[in-house]
């Protein structure tokens, strides 16, 4: 019996795949000051395109936002005095595109309904996955998935325009040394460029945990979108196969740092 329950114990560690950006959804329009196609316009820049299928796990727990970053961003702080980007109106609700236009206007209602119905419920998904680790293993890893354009978006804090294939970013409280040695090794080994924090930084913890519990471990994975779309599109390319191979792979990889 013990041997069994072991084993179960074992088959039941699970990644936990954050996916906060994949969707094209914006289930409430109040607010919005632009039309339908400036909206499109800046979803088809600020999406991570096809995300939720390029890191597609059976095995492995996905969180998966099911509304658009313009509409709410689950990866930003709440609090506008933690979070960098909300001085170009991009915080946690968009109040600006990347050209720093005006896209909506959000009232304190508008923004107390957001945060009740749609963060704070997906929050509460991501807390309930990480616990439910946590209570199994005693541990759980975070690979927060994401895809960056090719060349800098205006609000971008890095405007260095030669960008790596893949990025990995890293928590200095959360990101064990580990875990960013045998990514490095894992992109080296497939010849891919490689940043590190670079162009973009961090990877997410829920805030029950964050900076108070090391067994909670994160890392981010981005994936530089020339390598799966059609330049200057979001339609596949002829190497979406290839590249959704190397994040299946990325994941059993980070796997052996149980």
């Amino acid at each position: 019996m013990q041997t069994k329950l072991n084993t179960h114990k074992i088959l039941t560690k699970k990644i936990i795949l954050h996916i906060p950006h994949s969707s094209t959804k914006i289930p409430i329009m109040e607010g919005f000051v632009v039309d339908e196609a400036a909206l499109k316009q800046e979803i088809g820049k600020l999406t991570d395109w096809f995300t939720d299928d390029l890191f597609y796990s059976a095995s492995d727990e996905m969180i998966i936002a099911d509304f658009s970053r313009i509409f709410c961003d689950p990866e930003r702080f709440t609090d506008d005095s933690l979070e960098i980007m909300a001085q170009y109106g991009m915080g946690v609700l968009y109040e600006k595109n990347d050209d720093g236009k005006r896209i909506r206007t959000v009232t304190p209602d508008l923004r107390e309904r957001i945060l009740r119905n749609y963060y704070r419920k997906h929050h509460e998904r991501f807390n309930r996955a990480v616990n439910e680790q946590l209570q199994l293993h005693g541990k759980v890893i975070i690979i927060d998935c994401h895809s960056f354009p090719n060349h800098p978006l205006k609000r971008d804090l890095d405007q260095n325009s030669n960008r790596p294939d893949f990025n990995i970013g890293t928590d200095p409280f959360h990101t064990p040394q580990q875990l960013t040695d045998v990514s490095v090794d894992f992109f080296n080994r497939l010849g891919y460029s490689l940043g590190v924090n670079r162009p973009y930084s961090g990877s997410i913890v829920p805030m029950d945990y964050y900076q108070n519990n090391k067994n909670v471990q994160t890392i981010m994975l981005e994936v530089n979108r020339k390598l799966y779309l059609k330049e200057g599109s979001t339609e596949k390319s002829d190497n979406y196969s290839e590249i959704k191979r190397i994040t299946n792979e990325f994941i059993k990889t980070i796997k052996t740092c149980w």
